[in-house]
């Protein structure tokens, strides 16, 4: 059977399955931790539970000497729990005023929850981490909050806060964000990554080349995350749960939840370096950039995106960079973690479509705002606060509602990336609307 010429040359995992067949067997577990090892049949390797505990989270920070709670071998994998932010303070009943203290009162430190870390034997600076999803169970409950003056994209625009908390009703699917709209439930982390190069605690809140708060919402059951290796072990975390998340999660946060199971298999590849995170979705790659300017972020993203093309044998180094235009459809991740992102999914050959004009006004399925500028943060304020008005002025909803709404459903896309012209095409699906109420 002939291999797909994207994922042949990407990771030798072959190779890499035979190094964790090796590396198990050196292994020696704790009684906790062999306690901890269960029979699963249909999964990989040895499976681990972790329970999320506090002894086995941390709240805020990355830190490489933190002691791992877990250690596995190449090919394992672990069923883990989630907390909700703050260490499970922030729970429905929890008020905005409580929820600002908690940030108020713990400066420097994020407000994640994160599992881990899970030492990965056999991981060393240089290697690659695989972490692929397998399965995804949130809580039945969710939250959706703007710190009052502090944080998001428009902290001036939004000195007022609010905490909404929300039914998750996972047989259909959906959470009901007001009488007549629902928001589309596709669970992923929103922090997942390995520890940092640097000694030290680091808040948890900018993502990076390790990963974390990456808020890329296609990281979903299926997938498989690509992170680089920079300190022995690797250090494995996950966290700040969503639920659901639009593009740019402009008010700060997504639909936050917990994951009652977060199951992944993890594996080390050897032989194989990247500078940033990629991720493996059925059909594509997506690859990514971040930074404090979105300029700069977009910078790194085409670099990566072009690297990416040439190792894949899908555009010649001269060409690459006209190719992305015509073969990555790129996107705003968040801008609202100190780094903002953007990431690109390439398509597999033979599942290349071409990408459609971006939309400048609204169409039959969506509501269309968009703003253009050579400086593409001020583009991409510029579409976002353009839905946030719209979404109050033509659908009656409140501001900070418009502003929630937005950060749980909007789609932002990229369309000219061009240094003198750079546009933001931020979309809302009208099928929100449900049961008669205004589309």
């Amino acid at each position: 059977m002939k291999r797909s010429p994207v994922v042949r040359p990407i990771f030798l995992l072959a190779a890499a399955a035979g190094l964790a067949l090796a590396v198990s067997a050196a292994l020696q577990y704790t009684p906790q931790e062999q306690l901890r090892i269960v029979p699963a049949k249909n999964l990989p390797g040895k499976v681990h539970l972790l329970p999320a505990t506090l002894e086995t989270t941390q709240w805020g920070w990355f830190d490489n000497a933190q002691p791992p709670v877990l250690r596995v071998s190449p090919g394992d994998t672990v069923v883990m729990e989630t907390m909700m932010h703050s260490h499970n303070q922030i729970v429905p009943g929890t008020t905005i005023e409580e929820i600002k203290k908690l940030r108020t009162d713990n400066p420097g430190r994020g407000p994640h929850s994160l599992t881990g870390p899970i030492w990965v034997e056999g991981a060393a600076p240089g290697d690659v981490l695989s972490v692929k999803i397998n399965k995804i169970v949130p809580r039945s409950y969710g939250t959706n909050f703007n710190v009052p003056g502090m944080f998001g994209e428009f902290p001036k625009d939004f000195a007022d806060g609010q905490v909404k908390y929300f039914y998750l009703d996972w047989d259909r699917k959906v959470a009901e964000f007001a009488p007549g709209i629902e928001i589309p439930l596709r669970p992923f982390p929103g922090t997942i990554g390995v520890a940092r190069a640097e000694p030290g605690k680091y808040s948890t809140v900018p993502p990076g080349p390790f990963g974390g708060n990456m808020d890329i919402r296609e990281l979903t059951e299926g997938t498989t995350l690509y992170v680089p290796v920079f300190v022995p072990g690797a250090l494995l975390w996950s966290g700040d749960s969503h639920a659901a998340q639009g593009n740019g999660e402009v008010n700060l946060t997504a639909l936050e939840t917990a994951f009652k199971e977060f199951n992944v298999t993890i594996d080390v590849v050897k032989g194989k370096s990247i500078e940033w995170p990629r991720i493996r979705m059925k059909d594509a790659w997506i690859t990514m950039g971040y930074d404090k300017d979105l300029n700069k972020a977009l910078e790194i993203l085409k670099a990566e995106t072009v690297k990416f093309l040439v190792e894949e044998k899908r555009a010649t180094p001269d060409k690459a960079a006209a190719a992305m235009a015509m073969l990555a459809d790129c996107r705003v991740s968040e801008v609202v973690n100190i780094l903002k992102g953007v990431y690109c999914m390439v398509a597999d050959p033979g599942k290349l479509k071409s990408l459609p004009p971006r939309p400048v006004a609204e169409t039959k399925d969506e509501l269309v705002t968009t703003g253009t500028d050579s400086d593409l943060n001020k583009a991409m304020d510029t579409a976002s606060m353009a839905m946030i008005g719209l979404l109050q002025e033509k659908r009656g909803l409140s501001r900070l509602d418009a502003y929630g709404l937005a950060s749980l459903a909007m789609d932002c896309r990229l369309g000219d990336m061009s240094d003198a012209k750079k546009s933001v095409h931020c979309l809302l699906p009208k099928s929100l609307w449900v049961g008669g109420a205004k589309p």
